[in-house]
């Protein structure tokens, strides 16, 4: 019993045995394997726009109808607009929400790791809004209407934020993969 004077474990041995196991089942050189704080994908519509296509398509791209929130304001000179957001904070979701941008632009994203990824180990990318309108998902290379996207890598002490980053990526590609198997 916890708080008994008799100087025995509250644990049984099995207990302890187990937990022994575990603990040495979990590698040295990776305490916790990659993953993600979150990923939040945010777009502007117009007052004109229908709001409820912009958050049908983030709720398709994020895995998550209930991570959706629309905040309708105005602008500066009064025009009605609305800010739609869609997050995800689990950790699994969060890497199949990322696996959505497909391996291509997975890929891309890769490449270009050194210019997306910030000082907070936030990765950021844009993708082209129409497309997404369309059900397509594809980097943003112009200046068109886009759909902000980024992702927080989750690093721990002694790990480096950009092969963190470029692990998870990978972990995402496999993902993305395996789905259009």
């Amino acid at each position: 019993m916890i708080g008994s004077s008799s100087g025995t474990s509250p644990w049984s041995e099995d207990v302890m045995r187990q937990q022994t196991i575990i603990n040495h089942q979990i590698p040295c050189s990776r305490p916790l394997p990659m993953s993600l704080h979150h990923i939040t994908w945010r777009a502007t519509a117009s007052g004109l726009a229908d709001e409820n296509v912009v958050a049908d398509a983030l709720a398709w791209l994020i895995g998550d109808d209930e991570a959706i929130e629309i905040e309708r304001t105005t602008s500066y000179h009064g025009s009605e607009l609305h800010m739609i957001e869609a997050k995800i904070t689990r950790k699994g979701p969060a890497l199949k929400a990322l696996a959505m941008l497909g391996g291509a632009n997975l890929q891309t994203i890769l490449e270009e790791l050194e210019q997306r990824l910030d000082e907070s180990n936030t990765i950021h990318f844009r993708i082209d809004f129409n497309a997404l309108i369309d059900g397509v998902v594809q980097l943003a290379e112009g200046d068109g209407p886009t759909v902000k996207g980024q992702t927080k890598v989750q690093v721990f002490p002694g790990q480096e934020g950009a092969a963190e980053a470029a692990s998870t990526i990978e972990a995402a590609m496999k993902i993305a993969d395996a789905a259009q198997e």
